[in-house]
């Protein structure tokens, strides 16, 4: 039997799993690290933690599993996309990696703007400039560190700090770069215009790989401090999304992923690329050689349902406690008696304001048709529901961009809830699946570790292999057209008091 490892660097921990060829997890082991933020809006953490978590827990792995070394025949690593981690010319690192959630650069987006323009950015990039993503971060460092920006010779995103400490090469890959807003989406290479018009030297740039492809292979002296051998590949791997979507199968046409977790996401795979002209959604390179992927947000998913019950169900919570069992549970139940629209009662989930199909900062919250028949209950569906369209929004831009969904994973928190599935299903008019192994994007950067080694001759044949569905939910044609109905109402409402959102931001 062969085997493959997945490192997952995420923002709060390192996870390793090791997995047999069939996708079975052997060993499993996770190292937790802070995030620094010395202002408001920053966001920064070490990549010595990043490092020292994976050496740790890729340790721990093996020592867990009795797994031979010599039975080990790749590794594949994800992580937080759009960090910026960079190196003098003896490797070392000038500065923490400022990371993903980072919102100081909006002097260096307009900067951005103005020196490309929008469109060209969309053109080239697929998205608009946005503050969470690389290339701003470094124009930052740049005009505020100057110093530091001096004694730069590399540019490396977090997996590919990791990788770097494993093979010692500069290297990253296509789903990765995508969210550097550096990489031409289209032609699948750093952009010469965009590196030369913002000033940044495409020498500093890793090497560009497909996410199956091999990229380096461990050292003398990282195998022994592993318990590998020298030589074991190290594939691209993927970003945390694109490596989920591998690990959940959405590697073909009219695949997709819906994940609930503190905010939403849609994501679908495309063979050909499609860019929104208006940036509402993210198009990047996908971890499946030659092909895309679009994902739309929707800010306030999970975290809507979250603020809810910790403000207004201490009762659930303690019942919970009594009954040996998780709030939400109980949630859902209540939820669940109540029919379709919640008796006339929608909720726009805008709790952080929303990115798509909006991109509106300033939109909030709201429970429209709110009357003295409603209950807690009622609020409860209400927004479930209203999470439930604002995902469907995503899946409108999909369809105006020409990708069709057919087949939709659902994952995160919100995608173990039966009911929540039910209505994805119906607003979706698809079945909605969960799939068996919750490893996702170490499972997914796995699938690529084992393509790289040759165990499977492509990511959809690994895929077809390993990933497999667990439970199903069909639509139901009556509440079909029974959502439909509100969906539309719901859409017409966001248009309606866009205006007074502006306003109320200046009070």
């Amino acid at each position: 039997m062969s085997y493959v490892i997945g490192v997952d660097c995420g923002t709060s921990g390192t996870k390793t799993v090791l997995f047999d060829e069939l996708g079975n997890v052997i060993a499993s082991q996770t190292v937790e690290y802070p995030m620094y933020q010395p202002k408001n809006g920053y966001a920064e953490q070490e990549p010595f933690d990043w490092a020292n978590a994976m050496i740790s827990t890729i340790k721990g792995v093996m020592a867990k599993s009795g797994v031979s070394k010599f039975d080990v025949k790749g590794i594949g690593i994800s992580g937080q996309m759009h960090g910026l981690v960079m190196l003098d010319k003896g490797n070392n690192v000038l500065r923490r990696s400022i990371i993903w959630c980072d919102q100081r650069t909006a002097k260096e987006v307009a900067e951005m703007n103005e020196k490309l323009g929008e469109k060209k950015l969309i053109e080239i990039t697929a998205n608009p400039a946005l503050t969470g993503w690389t290339a701003s971060k470094i124009l930052w460092v740049k005009n505020n560190e100057p110093d530091i920006y001096e004694k730069c010779r590399h540019i490396l995103l977090p997996k590919d700090y990791l990788r770097l400490i494993l093979t010692g090469e500069y290297a990253t890959e296509v789903s990765d770069a995508s969210g550097m807003q550096l990489l031409d989406v289209k032609k699948r290479c750093w952009s010469k215009e965009v590196c030369d018009t913002l000033g940044i030297d495409m020498s500093m740039l890793g090497k560009v790989y497909e996410s199956c492809e091999v990229t380096g292979k461990l050292t003398k002296k990282m195998a022994d401090e592993l318990g590998l051998c020298e030589g074991t590949i190290v594939v691209g791997g993927a970003g945390d999304n694109a490596a989920a979507a591998v690990g959940t199968g959405v590697v073909e046409d009219g695949k997709a992923f819906t994940t609930i977790g503190t905010s939403g996401v849609v994501f679908a795979h495309t063979s050909n690329i499609s860019i929104d002209p208006e940036g509402r959604v993210h198009t990047c390179c996908a971890a499946v050689p030659g092909s895309w992927h679009v994902m739309g947000v929707t800010q306030g998913a999970g975290l809507s349902l979250k603020w809810f019950r910790d403000n207004f169900c201490s009762a659930e919570k303690e019942t919970a406690k009594l009954m040996g069992v998780d709030e939400y549970y109980l949630m859902d139940k209540q939820a669940e008696t109540v029919s379709v629209g919640a008796d006339r009662l929608i909720y726009l989930p805008y709790l952080m304001g929303e990115r798509t199909p909006h991109l509106d900062p300033d939109a909030r919250g709201v429970f429209f048709g709110l009357s003295a028949i409603h209950t807690k209950k009622h609020m409860l569906r209400a927004i479930m529901e209203g999470v439930s369209y604002s995902l469907r929004d995503c899946i409108e831009v999909f369809k105006e961009m020409n990708i069709s969904v057919s087949d939709m994973m659902a994952c995160g928190g919100g995608g173990s809830s039966p009911l929540w599935r039910s209505m994805l299903a119906d607003l979706y008019n698809c079945p909605v699946k969960t799939v068996a192994s919750k490893e996702g994007p170490a499972l997914g950067v796995a699938l690529l570790a084992s393509v790289g080694a040759g165990i499977y001759q492509s990511v959809p044949e690994a895929c077809k292999a390993v990933v497999k569905a667990d439970k199903i939910q069909e639509p139901v044609a009556e509440r079909v057209s029974e959502f439909e109905k509100y969906y539309q109402l719901y859409r017409e409402i966001y248009p309606a008091i866009k205006a007074q959102y502006k306003k109320l931001a200046t009070l």
